[in-house]
């Protein structure tokens, strides 16, 4: 993988710590603000439909500028709203940095999705998406527990200054390490591209990455109440918890990105049976210390070795949309970020505890699970008659 790569990580790094430490702050930030736990908890939602509502119409207008200057502007919106966050009283003031605040992480992964793509041959597209991907799942490792651990320490203040000085060393990296220029020497017109969006695998593609997002949000976001409030563990636990998930989304992002490129359709049908079957196990035995660990561990590999195969797949499949793949990828990706908070937030608001997220997040997943099978088999379909074409010709 070319070093440009891993740099481009780092900034991912620092975005995928403020997209997800709140899941250790919402508590913190209901008290300090005088909101309910839920509308903390749609500050992630917030974050995830800036992304979504903006990134392709980003993606699109981020064709003019040079790739360079396109992810050092988005950064640099990036480190600004996080300062003014950091500072604010005002949660209707936090909730707009936080949109805005996405729509530059938005542009931002549009672009370096497809830079990254760009890097390499068309055998190595999935483990260029998962090495860029590395990046928000070390954000769950280090950056989610250390945000929790600050936020207990000195107040959820501390996490957001502390993502604005992670952008500072990354704004560095991407200026001396992605070239100037676009990826390729020409680029399909924006209507191509657009009638490029139309493959109805493509849509499948995004449909099932925003479902498998949605499930993954839906628990994550509140997976410290679930925590303390189910599983009995102290407040301290918390970090560990999102550590023990983290851990788990960067084995299974390296491990999907390696099988994205051999064995897709297993993965998905495979993996996606696997992710169902964890969260309801999981909402069964929360209550149990021992069961709930373990669980969050093998349900963050799940979740992201099958979210990080989709995005492969999508941008396989937009292969002649060079520059708003990457746009519509994010967007897919973050209708289900934002669509899983509110799920759970609702199900907590109704009265139905804290395990009712989990058992949204498997819902999701199984109303996933048909139209990945599906998918699969048109997939080998579709590959059995490009060999035969490609055998008889």
């Amino acid at each position: 993988m070319p070093f440009a790569l891993f740099l481009l990580g780092v900034a991912v790094f620092a975005q995928g710590t403020s997209e997800f430490m709140l899941s250790g702050l919402v508590p913190d930030i209901a008290r300090d603000l005088g909101v309910s736990v839920p509308s903390a908890g749609a500050l992630t939602s917030a974050f995830a439909l800036g992304m979504a509502a903006r990134a392709p119409l980003v993606a699109g207008l981020a064709r003019r500028w040079s790739r360079r200057g396109a992810l050092l502007g988005f950064l640099a919106v990036f480190l600004a709203v996080h300062v003014v966050g950091a500072v604010t009283d005002s949660f209707t003031v936090l909730v707009a940095t936080r949109v805005v605040g996405a729509l530059a992480n938005a542009g931002f992964l549009a672009v370096a999705l497809v830079t990254a793509v760009g890097m390499v041959g068309p055998e190595a597209r999935g483990r260029a998406t998962s090495t860029l991907l590395g990046g928000v799942t070390l954000a769950c490792v280090v950056g989610v527990p250390a945000g929790a651990l600050l936020g207990q320490l000195w107040g959820w203040r501390a996490a957001f200054w502390a993502v604005a000085s992670l952008s500072l060393p990354a704004v560095v990296a991407v200026a001396r390490s992605v070239p100037a220029g676009a990826a390729g020497s020409e680029r399909p017109s924006l209507r191509a591209e657009l009638r490029s969006l139309r493959d109805p695998r493509l849509r499948v593609a995004l449909l099932l990455g925003a479902l498998v997002n949605g499930a993954t949000f839906c628990t994550f976001t509140y997976l410290a109440p679930l925590v303390t409030q189910v599983t009995g563990l102290g407040s301290g636990w918390v970090p560990v918890v999102l550590a023990l998930f983290g851990t788990g989304s960067f084995v299974g992002v390296t491990v999907g990105g390696r099988l994205a490129d051999r064995r897709p359709g297993a993965v998905l049908t495979g993996g996606g049976g696997a992710l169902c079957l964890g969260w309801a196990v999981l909402a069964l035995g929360a209550g149990t210390p021992a069961v709930a660990l373990g669980l969050v561990l093998v349900q963050g590999a799940l979740s992201f070795g099958v979210g990080s195969t989709l995005i492969t797949q999508a941008l396989r499949t937009a292969s002649e949309a060079p520059t708003l793949s990457g746009g519509f990828a994010t967007a897919a990706f973050n209708v289900g970020a934002a669509l899983g908070p509110w799920l759970g937030g609702t199900a907590i608001g109704a009265g139905l505890g804290y395990r009712s997220p989990v058992w949204v997040s498997a819902a999701l997943v199984a109303v996933a699970l048909p139209m990945a099978g599906l998918a699969a088999r048109r997939n080998r379909r579709a590959a059995g008659c490009r060999t035969r074409a490609s055998s008889s010709a």
